[in-house]
C-alpha cells in the first residue's frame, strides 16, 4: 500500500454525472472520475486555464432534479487528472452525496466511520 492509499480515509465512488467547474464568470465542462466525502477527481477540461489558488464551484448532475453544488479547492494535478478538495456544501447537496456514497458502499458502518472523520477534520 502506498502512502497516498494510507492516508485515504474516504472511499472514492465512481460516478458519471454531468460536471461542470465554474470560476467567476468561466466555466469548463468535465468528466467526472471520482467523488467522495472529501472531493472529486476529474479530467482535466480541454482549455484549462483555473487559478489554482482562488476556490472554484462544482455542480455534479445526478438526475433531472437533484444536484451536488460544492466550493472546492485545487489540491493536485497529474496525468490529466485534477483533483479538489471540498471546502464547502450545502445541507441538500451534502444528502444527496451521503446517499451517493451510501448506496455505493454498501455498508452503513463504513459510512458513518467516514462522516464521523469528516466532522473531526
Amino acid at each position: 500500500m502506498n502512502n497516498s492509499e494510507e492516508r485515504r480515509h474516504f472511499s472514492r465512488i465512481t460516478f458519471d454525472g454531468s460536471t461542470r467547474i465554474s470560476q467567476g464568470d468561466t466555466h469548463w465542462p468535465a468528466t467526472l472520475i471520482d467523488i467522495s466525502l472529501k472531493g472529486l477527481l476529474i479530467e482535466e477540461p480541454p482549455n484549462w486555464n483555473a487559478e489554482t489558488d482562488q476556490s472554484m464551484e462544482a455542480r455534479i448532475q445526478l438526475d433531472q432534479e437533484s444536484t451536488i453544488a460544492m466550493t472546492i479547492n485545487w489540491r493536485h494535478a497529474k496525468k490529466g487528472l485534477v483533483g479538489f478538495e471540498c471546502e464547502n456544501i450545502d445541507i441538500d447537496s451534502i444528502v444527496h452525496l451521503r446517499r451517493l456514497v451510501e448506496l455505493n458502499l454498501g455498508n452503513e458502518k463504513l459510512l458513518e466511520r467516514e462522516l464521523a472523520l469528516l466532522g473531526r477534520q
